[in-house]
């Protein structure tokens, strides 16, 4: 069964989504999108948009539960449906809500990195969710951990350890999926030059910024939970 969290988050988001095609008008969804969705011009020239610097408070936050169709937002609940799953088992629904926060204001920094001069609206939850992947490559490939229970003499599962970077890095599968990942994304931007020249509205930097977050944030959670519940899944 899925975790109460996700299944919360995904339903929050469509919700959301249903909101703004089926009780805004067009230009009331504009509106919502410049108050709440990140702004990186906001941080150069904040008089020349709504909200000013006082909306960077909740901005890199609130982005993520705004999408651009219903194509994006089911895209988007799938992915957090596949990696949310295990990260909200092991660590738990407060812990799981902080991944996903500090990995979308991560998605968010990195995408203003890159677009600091341009008026451009970042919507959409992949960058808390590259960091919910980020996380899970720390510990879905790696063997479960068996104890003995002297109650019975048997060993028991509990689920599977956190992997060091050497460890994650020496797995086949986690190797070759963070090198996927990291590849394809970096591609985007060249995808107009190689195809034609049409326009990518894909928010890789997000992506990027927010796979590393979940990655570098999985040993201080784990350091967390410490003498608990270290080894769930």
């Amino acid at each position: 069964m899925m975790p109460g969290v996700v299944t919360a988050m995904i339903g929050l988001m469509l919700a959301i989504q249903a909101a703004q095609i089926f009780v805004l008008d067009e230009q009331s969804q504009l509106r919502l999108a410049v108050w709440f969705g990140f702004i990186p011009l906001r941080l150069t020239d904040p008089t020349h948009v709504p909200g000013g610097l006082m909306a960077l408070i909740w901005t890199p936050i609130t982005h993520a539960f705004l999408h651009a169709g219903w194509e994006h937002v089911l895209l988007n609940s799938a992915w957090l449906a596949i990696f949310g799953v295990p990260v909200a088992r092991r660590y738990g629904s407060v812990r799981f809500l902080v991944v996903f926060c500090v990995s979308a204001i991560a998605g968010a920094a990195v995408f203003a990195l890159f677009l600091s001069p341009e008026l451009q609206i970042l919507i959409g939850a992949s960058g808390g969710v590259s960091g919910l992947t980020g996380i899970a490559m720390r510990f879905v490939f790696q063997p479960i951990v068996a104890v003995l229970d002297e109650t019975n003499g048997t060993f028991v599962g509990r689920g599977r350890r956190l992997a060091s970077w050497p460890e994650m890095f020496t797995n086949g599968r986690a190797r070759t999926f963070v090198i996927v990942w990291i590849a394809l994304n970096a591609l985007v931007p060249f995808l107009p030059g190689l195809f034609g020249g049409f326009e990518v509205q894909i928010a890789w930097q997000a992506h990027l910024g927010g796979f590393a977050a979940g990655l570098l944030i999985a040993p201080v959670l784990d350091r967390s939970m410490r003498g608990t519940n270290t080894f769930r899944t």
